[in-house]
């Protein structure tokens, strides 16, 4: 039996009912991106750029969203940073619960959102704005980003971290913030990972509360041999240098942070090209990833870096073979690309597909609309499933 397929033909069009490794990257192709740069320079005057990007941050409204805040304890002490949003009787949510789930009352389903690479859990911004008092959610900082702690075992010279110990993160997120009752699960690139590690460490978990999964933008393995758009030969010399490099920078951080605000122009400019695909990005939308990424330090980039590359969770997936599955990824994705939400897809032929034309790998910021519809359409039958597990 084939995946069902849908390639949206616009970010609005489709109703409810039918609806990172960016950081690394940065090292990759920033020589690529410095032409583009200087040409930039030519016509508009650093001091000017520099106020754009502070009118941008006092002004814009992207990651404002706050719930109720909660830490959970990974298991070598980390503490790990969510919010939980509950559901809100006196909002005025009702056309929204109703496209959601129908007239009568929900299952209580709570939907945990895991982040990117290089992310936090802001960047669920505009799902969280149209989700919000209709459902409950989830959302929390992976170790190490956001307002999570640093990871405790990396901080104490414990090595990179592996998308195992993400994994068991997320249990913990999970045991703290959503200790019983249905779960849909919800994960973009690095977050896709984490709950594919999820499943291969806690089988049971899925099967006796998992209603639904959506995989945004994500792998279940074979990342080495992305190339990000570059010519093979480029890549393969990246390869074999990149991760030292990272090491060695990642033990100057404070050094290489300073070089990184002396080079936001090109920094910024790496970043859309890895994160989105269309030209007309709200400029609002690019400063708002530009500063989540930015934020992540160096140290941290080169912590993450390797897990990718042995992040090979194929197997893990057969967990989630009987449950609703959304796939949903950007057509000109560079990070993760398209065809490996294909390959998730293959291995779970009753998911449903969507590659979103002209999107890149931050589809749920570059085209919001398309994303959250889907994940409703994903809520409602995960509803129908937790109803027909509990009778």
């Amino acid at each position: 039996m084939e995946a069902a397929v849908d390639v949206v033909t616009s970010a609005g069009g489709t109703s409810w009912r039918r609806a990172g490794l960016a950081g690394a990257a940065i090292g990759v192709v920033a020589a690529g991106a410095a032409a583009g740069v200087a040409v930039e320079r030519l016509t508009v005057g650093r001091g000017m750029r520099k106020k754009a990007r502070l009118a941008l941050d006092s002004t814009g409204p992207y990651g404002s969203l706050r719930g109720e805040p909660g830490r959970a304890r990974a298991d070598d002490g980390t503490e790990l940073y969510y919010e939980v949003e509950e559901t809100d009787p006196d909002q005025d949510v009702a056309p929204r619960r109703r496209r959601l789930f129908g007239r009568r009352n929900p299952a209580p389903v709570t939907v945990v959102f895991s982040h990117g690479y290089c992310l936090n859990q802001d960047s669920w911004h505009f799902q969280r704005a149209a989700l919000r008092g209709a459902v409950r959610a989830v959302y929390w900082d992976q170790r190490s980003h956001g307002r999570s702690e640093r990871g405790r075992a990396q901080a104490e010279g414990g090595g990179p971290v592996d998308i195992e110990q993400l994994g068991r993160d997320l249990k913990a997120v999970i045991d703290a913030a959503a200790p019983e009752g249905p779960l849909v699960l919800v994960g973009h690139s690095m977050g896709g990972m984490t709950v594919m590690a999820l499943a291969d460490q806690y089988p049971e978990l899925i099967r006796d509360r998992v209603a639904g999964v959506a995989f945004v933008g994500t792998s279940s393995g074979k990342l080495g041999e992305v190339n990000y758009g570059l010519p093979v030969a480029g890549v393969n010399a990246v390869r074999r240098v990149l991760p030292g490099v990272l090491k060695a920078l990642g033990q100057r951080a404070d050094l290489v942070e300073k070089g990184r605000r002396a080079t936001a122009d090109l920094f910024a400019s790496v970043i859309k090209r890895y994160s989105f695909a269309g030209r007309d990005v709200d400029p609002a939308v690019a400063r708002f990833a530009e500063r989540m990424i930015e934020s992540t330090p160096i140290d941290v980039v080169a912590e993450f870096y390797p897990a990718f590359a042995d992040h090979d969770k194929a197997d893990a997936l057969r967990h989630f073979a009987a449950l609703p599955v959304l796939v949903l990824a950007g057509d000109k994705d560079l990070v993760t690309p398209s065809e490996h939400s294909e390959a998730i897809a293959d291995l779970l032929p009753d998911a449903e597909l969507v590659i979103v034309p002209d999107a890149g790998h931050l589809a749920m910021l570059e085209h919001p609309e398309t994303v959250t519809d889907r994940l409703a359409d994903l809520l409602v039958r995960a509803r129908e499933q937790a109803r027909s597990t509990a009778v």
